[in-house]
């Protein structure tokens, strides 16, 4: 158990979600066990005997998170309702609590999976592994982050963004890694010789995604058409450890692989059969997920409150187009939204959601695309914020 543990606590850390050392985490199977024992892991023992888990997360977030989890949990007394997928899927909201009581974190932690301790940290559970911990931790991040660029953009645009704003906007800018304009390393060209091969390219492309920061490890999805058979990452699989969580989903729909596979598996073959290509990648790129979200009639017009469903404006980010949808195929699912959208060479963005991107014979050309979607969005955040960073 110590080894899953300490596995989790390295993956927090190698994705610059918390500074080293810092991070606790219990399992508790047999026994309880944590990565490491103090006067915190003391304090949040009695979580484990009040809420049905068996696993439990901690830590300070690292910067940008740390400056802008603290700025929102200041600004937002009782909660954090971010407006992105990853939020409405995981969290719906995000409570703060003051302090590291048990009992108000054991309060907070019966309605949802994951708190903010304000100038402490964030501490989220898992009720089957570690895994979900993780994931939840990371998703915080995430939404978070989200909030706090959009936020910025809609009060700078309204001309009330503050100085303690425009000073955190700036250190979490400061942080921000750069993107590249071209790929440094070329992926496995296409077509493929065998399916081995094709495993193996779709392995290295989501490991290409997550060291870009394009995706956080566990989210996005991936598919590449060999030998009229699907071929996409299970749901809730790692980009960056694929090997084993890929599933087979023939096209005449003649096995029931597709039940394991990643629920936007409709939208990924119906992306194939409109632009005839073979590979998809989608990502979950911060300020891709941001811009998508930047629209001036979004509190006036008839779809407010449900943009990311049936938003009815024709939007895009400098020719990317900017659609809505929604997980499966329901009336306003990605499958019906996100194909008639897509280009052959370029990408579509899905409101709060993320990009997908395509690939005629192999990753390289999808990978482009995905790189270019989030650099172009990053760069109009900048231009519209009067600031001249690439």
């Amino acid at each position: 158990m110590k080894d899953i543990v300490d596995t989790y606590v390295a993956k927090l850390e190698q994705a610059g979600l918390a500074e080293p050392g810092r991070a606790r985490l219990g399992f508790l199977d047999a026994d309880l066990v944590w990565n490491r024992e103090d006067a915190q892991t003391e304090l949040l023992r009695p979580v484990f005997d009040r809420i049905n888990i068996n696993s439990l997360l901690f830590a300070p977030p690292r910067e940008p998170y740390a400056s802008i989890i603290d700025f929102l949990s200041r600004r937002n007394e009782g909660g954090i309702a971010p407006e992105d997928c990853e939020t409405r899927t995981f969290l719906h909201d995000i409570p703060i609590v003051g302090s590291l009581d048990p009992e108000s974190l054991i309060e907070a932690l019966k309605t949802r999976k994951a708190v903010i301790i304000r100038n402490h940290g964030i501490l989220a559970y898992g009720w089957v592994s570690p895994e979900q911990a993780y994931i939840l931790f990371s998703s915080v991040c995430f939404a978070c982050l989200v909030k706090f660029f959009s936020d910025f953009l809609r009060d700078h645009l309204a001309g009330t963004a503050d100085t303690e704003q425009r000073r955190v906007l700036d250190r979490a800018l400061s942080f921000l890694d750069p993107l590249p304009r071209e790929l440094d390393t070329e992926l496995e060209r296409g077509p493929f010789r065998d399916k081995g091969q094709m495993i193996q390219a779709m392995d290295q492309a989501g490991k290409m995604v997550v060291r870009f920061g394009l995706v956080d490890s566990f989210f996005g999805n991936i598919s590449y058409l060999y030998d009229n058979c699907l071929y996409i990452s299970q749901t809730s699989s790692s980009l960056d450890e694929l090997i084993g969580h890929i599933d087979p989903c023939p096209l005449d729909n003649s096995s029931c692989a597709g039940i394991t596979a990643s629920s936007e598996l409709s939208a990924h073959r119906d992306i194939l059969r409109k632009t005839g290509h073979v590979a998809v990648l989608h990502g979950h790129p911060k300020f891709s997920v941001i811009m998508s979200m930047d629209c001036p009639k979004r509190q006036s017009c008839d779809a407010a409150g449900e943009c990311f469903r049936r938003c009815p404006e024709r939007r895009d980010v400098r020719g990317y187009p900017i659609v809505p949808g929604e997980v499966g195929t329901g009336p306003f699912g990605l499958c019906r939204t996100v194909p008639p959208a897509i280009e052959e060479d370029r990408g579509v963005i899905v409101y709060g959601h993320g990009v997908f991107t395509t690939g005629a014979s192999d990753f390289n050309q999808a990978l482009r695309g995905l790189l270019d979607v989030e650099r172009t969005c990053r760069e109009e955040y900048l231009r519209r914020i009067d600031r001249c960073r690439g």
